[in-house]
């Protein structure tokens, strides 16, 4: 009777912390946006760009596995909170820097690496409290909500971005961001999300479990399921070839196209128009039955839209929109599935681990190929990365069908999670 009265009583609560967190990132939008074109204004140099997005993954790939395991052991809505706090500082710092006239380059690094830094903490807390608030049977049409809210952010986000930098001082921008990251703070005070029960190393008498132990549960569950060490082998090998055609994206715009802030707003926002629409499709449809072969299919599509970027000619802006729109639009149709098999799948108690190992590992390899774009990009143009990542994205969408662990992801992984309670109830009962 009560897990009824809950699952109708979920969508006020979770709805008013997903609306502040939406406010929360139209101004982390702004903010990043204002900062790019900053760097690309005055230094014109794809090395510092990729740097800029190097130095923004860090957090994510040193620190995420043992952030998502202490975002279990802690209570997720203070989490929360303090990571919104942390962001506000630090854009209230980068006010200062640029009202005084004293920013540098390497301020923009050190504001990108703290501000990824709150992110590490915030997101795993975020969609490890989603399956707790939301039931099952919505986390595909949630998802997809939340690629919409996506969507719509990256459409609005970089045109808004591109006419706030040239209406308002830099500075001004950077405020907004304090005021959005208080408006999603102020759910947070008064809106209680569930905690879970812990099943790893908490049998009775036994001493609680450290964040090294957590971290090691986190580790061999993971490879306990090889459809999810799939899944990170293949975010891997996306995250390598796609992520540094998009990190130089302005340079793709001044350098090639010959465009300025509104034309990357206007690329940047039809990737976000085909967020939005791949999003609300998902949303109403669900996705294939076996939600997996809506991932796959997606990458192949997505794939193709990435590499028409690439090879859309100087004079060829429209082609280059069309196929931004494409790969936005598979995006929600990847992505939305693929969590929502992890958050019906994974022990609530161990989401947070599961969450930051897919984050941190998806950008492990993103130092080693911005390491090598930024030179490149310099020498030859972006264009070939576009190209280049795209196909291999393709690729890896269509082999992903004949391996036979991630198709039989979603079935496999409710098998994990049912000898991982076993064994949980085995060793409690045990001792």
């Amino acid at each position: 009777m009560q897990s009824t009265s809950v699952a109708k009583r979920w969508q006020v609560p979770f709805f008013a912390i997903w609306t502040g967190q939406a406010f929360s990132m139209i101004g982390s939008r702004l903010v990043q946006f204002a900062l790019v074109w900053w760097l690309t204004r005055e230094t014109g140099s794809g090395t510092i760009l990729a740097t800029a997005t190097l130095v923004a993954v860090l957090p994510s790939i040193v620190l995420g596995p043992f952030a998502g395991a202490l975002v279990d052991r802690w209570n997720r809505r203070r989490v929360m909170m303090v990571a919104d706090g942390f962001v506000a500082v630090v854009s209230a710092g980068l006010v200062y820097l640029f009202w005084s006239g004293s920013l540098a380059v390497w301020h923009i690094y050190v504001a990108m690496l703290a501000r990824s830094l709150g992110e590490a903490f915030h997101w795993p807390a975020m969609q490890a409290s989603t399956s707790l608030m939301v039931p099952e049977k919505h986390l595909s049409r949630v998802a997809g909500i939340n690629q919409t809210m996506q969507g719509a952010l990256n459409i609005v986000g970089p045109p808004l971005g591109a006419i706030a930098i040239s209406v308002l001082p830099l500075h001004s921008v950077m405020a907004i961001d304090v005021g959005t990251a208080a408006m999603a703070i102020l759910p947070l005070l008064f809106i209680a999300i569930p905690q879970p029960r812990r099943t790893t190393g908490e049998g009775a008498g036994s001493r609680p479990a450290t964040v090294w132990q957590d971290f090691s549960a986190g580790l061999r569950y993971a490879w306990g399921w090889p459809g999810l060490v799939a899944v990170l082998v293949m975010c891997m090998i996306i995250n390598f070839v796609v992520n540094p055609g998009f990190a130089l994206m302005p340079l793709l715009i001044t350098a090639h196209f010959g465009g300025g802030a509104l034309e990357l707003g206007w690329l940047e926002s039809a990737w976000g128009v085909g967020m939005l629409a791949g999003g609300l499709l998902l949303s109403v449809w669900g996705g294939f039955k076996r939600r997996v072969y809506t991932s796959l299919s997606a990458m192949v599509v997505g794939g193709i839209g990435t590499a028409v970027v690439g090879l859309a000619p100087s004079d060829g802006f429209p082609l280059a929109l069309g196929g931004m729109f494409v790969a936005g639009a598979m995006n929600p149709l990847i992505n939305g599935p693929l969590f929502a098999i992890l958050q019906s799948t994974v022990a609530p108690d161990m989401q947070g681990r599961i969450f930051t190992l897919v984050l941190s590992l998806a950008s492990a390899m993103m130092p080693l190929s911005l390491a090598i774009a930024g030179p490149v990009a310099d020498v030859v143009g972006v264009q070939p990365w576009y190209v280049f990542g795209g196909s291999v994205f393709a690729l890896v969408g269509i082999g992903s069908f004949f391996v036979r662990p991630l198709v039989n992801l979603e079935q496999n992984g409710h098998a994990v999670a049912a000898a991982s309670r076993t064994a949980a109830a085995t060793s409690a009962g045990g001792e």
